[in-house]
Order: C-alpha cells, then structure tokens, then sequence
C-alpha cells in the first residue's frame, strides 16, 4: 500500500509541474556593434518576433499600445548621433485602440550611431516595449543590454 501511494504523489508532483504556467517571451533581442571609422559606430538592437505576434514601432501616437523605447543613459566614452531609427513598420487600424498603429512582425534592427571617445566602449541602453497577437497584448517590458565596440 505504500508504493501505490508514493507511486501517485509521484504522478500527481510530475503532473503538477507539467500545468504550471509558462511564461510568453515572444521577442528575442540581439544586440551587435560595428565601427564605421575611428571615432564612430553603429549599434543593431535585433527583435525577432515570434509568428503571429507584433512589436509596436518607436512612434506610436498617445492613446495606443506602449511604443518601443530605447534610453541610452549618459557617459563620459561616447555621445548619441541623431536618434535611434527603425526599418519602415506595417501600419494597420486597430479596433482595440481605435486607432492606425505601426508594429513589426518577424524581425525589427533598430539601430543607434554613436561618436566614440575612447578606443574600447561598452554602450548601455534600456528598451521599453509592449508585444500584442491577435488575442492578447502582454504587459510592457524592460530589457537592459551593453554592447562592446572595440
């Protein structure tokens, strides 16, 4: 009688962790650098994104879905050029909203210049971003990265 009632805590133990909740992660960031000169480089922030979902675009108007954000705090090794750009986004109305939103699907590289002031940098940065599928949208979040250049 005992084995049969370790053998079923054991089954319901192992059916138990089968059921726990499984966290959606479906965009992948990368993060990559290249030099363009001495004193200049480019930083790609790759998305990839899982089928049937979307990853809203830098310039999403007010009253939408959390656009993407990227920060870069400030350092004494490199200065930003210009503002961080995007590959072109789908633009489509969208119910929930009621508004024209622009989102990626599949992939996004988002890319920064960056003025170096020292020979070997590591760029840190922050991005914001909010991923919706036809069903669901997911809270917005948090993903803090570096990128060395040398």
């Amino acid at each position: 009688m005992k084995k049969v009632f370790t053998i079923a805590v054991i089954l319901l133990m192992a059916a138990a962790l089968q059921t726990k909740a499984q966290i959606l992660t479906p965009v992948h960031w990368s993060y990559a650098a290249k030099k363009i000169n001495a004193t200049e480089a480019v930083v790609f922030m790759k998305a990839n994104i899982d089928d049937g979902w979307h990853l809203y675009s830098q310039t999403v108007k007010e009253g939408g879905p959390v656009k993407t954000t990227i920060t870069f705090p400030p350092s004494t090794l490199y200065s930003l050029i210009g503002k961080t750009t995007e590959p072109t986004p789908v633009t489509r109305y969208e119910k929930v909203f009621s508004m024209d939103v622009s989102y990626f699907e599949h992939e996004a590289i988002f890319q920064q210049k960056v003025k170096l002031k020292a020979g070997q940098v590591t760029v840190k940065g922050t991005l914001e971003y909010m991923t919706c599928n036809d069903h669901q949208c997911l809270p917005p979040e948090n993903v803090e990265f570096s990128v060395a250049i040398k």
